[in-house]
């Protein structure tokens, strides 16, 4: 008998403590004050680990079979100062990588980095690069990247020194379907922007042709193609005298194969950070333009994305942010800036390196230094997603470390490398990007789930009941959080309606798990003014009011 009264005691006694730790969980989730869970972001790791420096990566995905990416990068051997180009590959998706930190197509010791990549409609690997003599030059893999030709000559001027970017047409309903396009700019006056094809990777290039001829000297010529087939290609026009501030972005299309261009020399303003971040170990930045296009078929198709990082010019503040201006009419016409991150502005915090993908969903996504979440001389990595054409913004932490900028000795005074990259396949993005906290910089990577960013779970309670909380802080500016409770496994949509009615942004629309989760929202692009936002389930509708004041 006293031995079942211990353990009915004991019992109760365990009972007890149970109720007051679900209790204090509870209690927790609805204060904020537990750590937050981030779902849908991965383990960071490195692609292909070794010890020579890897920096500015691109990548391209095959337009047959999405599993398969290709990546390339500068790479540099510390102890040798051997430069060349890595190239690497992967088979399921940018789970595991295979390649090498040197291109070995002929002649390899005349490799000179500055890479861009492309699959084309066929699977094959192109990569581009610079070379000596001075000038662009291809080499092509029909193997995913294990063998590689010797070089093609694109071009052998000994002024074309900048960087180029490389595309491929892989739509079979363009009329140039498997063409592969080269654009860069030429280091002469009046420095503009060139082009040149293939449409046979084996045999040779057009002969390089001048797209404009700009007032001011052009730097950063990147390349996007359209879902019909028009080639588009951007620049910066930067400032005569050093540090050369990009001070607008131009602008050109092509429907015809490159054979004429339209062009705009200003199609909008910027005022662009081209210099270096003293607090950060004196890194060499740049605020260069990068383009992307929605090829989904869907409400934005052909819409057209263009972001840089720019400072004292508004929307930007007074530290360096990243800012967006979109084309819904090909390129004819550009909307006012949208300021992507949405920390709060003038915060002294420091965003650089953007780089902007189109999924398959029409979610335009956007990949970028922060060191919002560390000091001033360290910096993550975060990722800004919008799903209505860039009018809001989520905001990201991609990395899970944070590391110290520092030079690197043989690329040039500054030197951190100059672009991250950034692509999806299969609902998950894949970011890349260049990270020195093994000692010398490596690509680092992420596989996010697309369907759950910026949904955050918090702690593993389980709640009684749905509820939907009121968003704080109300009012806000620029963001809020919303929290929402769930019961049982169920699908579950959380969507923003302005006062007319009309949705504004949908911020769940997937199955979820039984908890209680935090899910942010920014109003970058609305008006000020009383919104409404509705949370659905199967068994289950409330709305709540908050108010945005600018």
């Amino acid at each position: 008998m006293t031995n079942l009264k211990t353990k009915l005691i004991f019992t109760i006694i365990i009972c007890i403590i149970t109720y007051l730790v679900l209790d204090k969980e509870i209690i927790k989730a609805d204060s904020n004050i537990d750590t937050d869970i981030q779902f849908g972001i991965g383990q960071n790791f490195r692609i292909y680990p070794s010890g020579v420096h890897q920096t500015e990566p691109f990548i391209a995905k095959d337009p047959s079979n999405p599993q398969i990416l290709f990546t390339a990068c500068n790479t540099l051997n510390p102890t040798t100062a051997f430069r060349s180009e890595g190239v690497y590959s992967s088979t399921n998706g940018g789970t595991n990588w295979f390649g090498s930190d040197t291109c070995k197509g002929n002649p390899i010791i005349l490799h000179q980095g500055d890479p861009g990549v492309a699959i084309d409609k066929n699977g094959d690997f192109i990569l581009l690069r610079l070379g000596y003599p001075q000038g662009l030059y291809s080499h092509y893999s029909t193997d995913l990247g294990v063998t590689w030709s010797s070089q093609r000559t694109i071009s052998i001027n000994p002024e074309d020194l900048d960087r180029g970017t490389i595309m491929s047409d892989g739509n079979p309903s363009s009329s140039y379907y498997g063409r592969t396009y080269v654009t860069w700019v030429r280091f002469s006056s009046p420095f503009p922007a060139y082009f040149s094809y293939t449409d046979n990777i084996a045999g040779s290039w057009s002969s390089p042709a001048q797209i404009n001829n700009p007032p001011q000297r052009c730097q950063g010529a990147e390349i996007a193609m359209a879902p019909n087939g028009v080639v588009n290609v951007c620049w910066a026009q930067v400032t005569n005298t050093s540090p050369f501030t990009e001070d607008r972005v131009g602008f050109a299309s092509s429907g015809n194969g490159g054979a004429n261009w339209t062009v705009l020399e200003n199609a909008f303003d910027m005022n662009g950070i081209q210099g270096i971040l003293p607090s950060k170990g004196n890194i060499r930045v740049n605020g260069l333009p990068r383009l992307d296009v929605d090829k989904t078929g869907g409400t934005r198709n052909g819409w057209i994305y263009i972001v840089t990082t720019q400072k004292n010019l508004a929307p930007a503040g007074t530290d360096p942010d990243i800012i967006m201006n979109r084309s819904t009419d090909e390129g004819q016409t550009w909307s006012s800036g949208i300021r992507v991150n949405q920390d709060p502005l003038n915060d002294g915090k420091i965003q650089y390196f953007p780089a902007v993908h189109v999924d398959d969903s029409g979610g335009v996504n956007v990949l970028y230094y922060d060191d919002r979440n560390t000091t001033s001389d360290s910096t993550g990595v975060f990722l800004s997603r919008s799903t209505d054409g860039g009018s809001t913004w989520k905001d990201i932490e991609m990395s899970d470390h944070n590391f110290k900028p520092t030079p690197i000795g043989g690329f040039g005074q500054g030197y951190q490398g100059d672009n991250i990259a950034l692509m999806s396949t299969n609902n998950n993005l894949i970011s890349i990007w260049m990270d020195n906290i093994t000692g010398v910089y490596q690509l680092w990577s992420v596989i996010a789930d697309i369907s759950s960013l910026g949904i955050q779970r918090i702690g593993t309670s389980v709640p009684s009941e749905f509820e939907l909380k009121q968003n704080y802080p109300n009012p806000f500016n620029p963001a809020t959080t919303i929290q929402v409770y769930i019961p049982v496994n169920d699908f579950v949509e959380l969507t923003v309606y302005d006062i007319s009615g009309k949705e504004v942004a949908e911020l769940i629309n997937q199955e979820l798990k039984a908890g209680v989760y935090n899910v942010s929202f920014a109003s970058s692009g609305l008006p000020s003014g009383v919104y409404f936002y509705t949370l659905r389930s199967s068994e289950f509708v409330q709305t709540r009011k908050m108010l945005y004041v600018k």
